[in-house]
């Protein structure tokens, strides 16, 4: 199977060491081949339709800071014609989130679908500006669109329901989606510390932003509840149609009145038809949501089912590298591998 990789950051690096990693595991168990015929980031891109080695491009971009310096690689901004011109099976979309317009990845999620690629991505943007334009632009051009990375990292949420949950009606959604926040919170818990305290903490250890507006203000949990309802509970919402609240009011005193009543506070992303919302809630404890440090948690209320949820990491390269081999190998199979 033939790869391009648009985007070589932390999520393009995180891959391809699992590719390099898992490449006998895929053969022996899934008879894939997987073979990365280009890697794009924003200073340039390097190609090989023979296959280009993953080990040495990785060394390249880790100690140089991008594959324009690999040998043999060509400068300038070449995404789109390497997605047009590069013979290729499938495109991972892995650059940075736009949440405003969605691009650049928006216009190679559509060029790629538009020249035959089946596409895999972990970008948030274009799916809350234009799902369901995607989702039906995919269905037009006969490819594969896949996008578990984009809500969870490692959480198979969107796999689960939509593929083990099929006899189901999802009757909501509620998430923890956002390990930041849940870092913040789960040390105002323990510890009775205050946000602002807590909060710079969390950004000398690096699990927060310089700028941690999209976090604490509930922006990135309002982005990934907005795809699972598209995605999940056929709805065609954008940011504009969730309610939403941050963190930043919440203080210890909440915590531990909450934590009395034998509850936490969480900050909660909620989908139902017709109703989108994310702030901070009460959780009971021991409730599958109220899961610690920056651990995520998805849970489904069904008609059959009940409840079912799922936890697991919702950030980091290798975690969510999971995800995106995940769907590689599920297209492998849709496609008769």
């Amino acid at each position: 199977m033939r790869i391009v990789l648009i985007g070589f950051g932390n999520l393009g690096r995180g891959l391809s060491r699992a590719l390099v990693q898992k490449a006998g595991f895929l053969r022996r168990d899934h008879g894939l081949i997987p073979r990365v015929v280009a890697a794009v980031d924003e200073f340039g891109a390097v190609v090989d339709e023979k296959g280009l080695n993953l080990a040495g491009l990785l060394k390249t971009a880790e100690g140089k800071g991008t594959v324009a310096l690999h040998r043999g690689a060509k400068r300038g901004r070449l995404a789109l014609q390497v997605i047009e011109g590069i013979e290729a099976d499938v495109v991972y979309e892995l650059t940075p989130t736009n949440i405003e317009t969605g691009e650049p990845g928006l216009t190679h999620i559509k060029r790629a679908m538009q020249a035959g690629r089946h596409v895999i991505t972990s970008n948030k943007g274009p799916l809350v500006v234009a799902f369901r334009e995607l989702d039906s632009l995919a269905k037009r051009c006969g490819v594969e669109f896949r996008y578990s990375a984009s809500v969870g990292g490692a959480i198979p949420a969107v796999g689960l329901a939509k593929k083990l949950l099929a006899g189901n009606k999802i009757r909501e959604i509620r998430g923890v989606l956002n390990g930041t926040t849940n870092y913040i919170l789960t040390r105002m818990s323990t510890e009775g510390a205050p946000f602002e305290i807590v909060l710079r903490e969390a950004q000398e250890l690096g699990i927060a932003e310089k700028d941690p507006t999209l976090d604490i203000e509930g922006i990135d949990t309002a982005c990934k509840i907005t795809i699972l309802a598209n995605s999940l509970l056929g709805t065609n919402a954008g940011l504009k149609d969730v309610k939403v609240a941050g963190i930043a009011r919440v203080r210890p005193e909440a915590i531990r009145l909450a934590q009395e009543a034998g509850q936490t506070i969480k900050l909660v992303g909620t989908a139902k038809r017709g109703s989108l919302e994310v702030g901070p809630k009460l959780v009971p404890l021991g409730h599958p949501l109220a899961v610690g440090g920056t651990l995520n948690a998805v849970t489904f209320e069904l008609d059959l089912a009940r409840e079912i949820s799922i936890t697991g990491f919702g950030a980091g390269p290798r975690e969510t590298s999971s995800s995106l081999l995940g769907d590689l190998i599920d297209i492998h199979r849709t496609l008769g591998g």
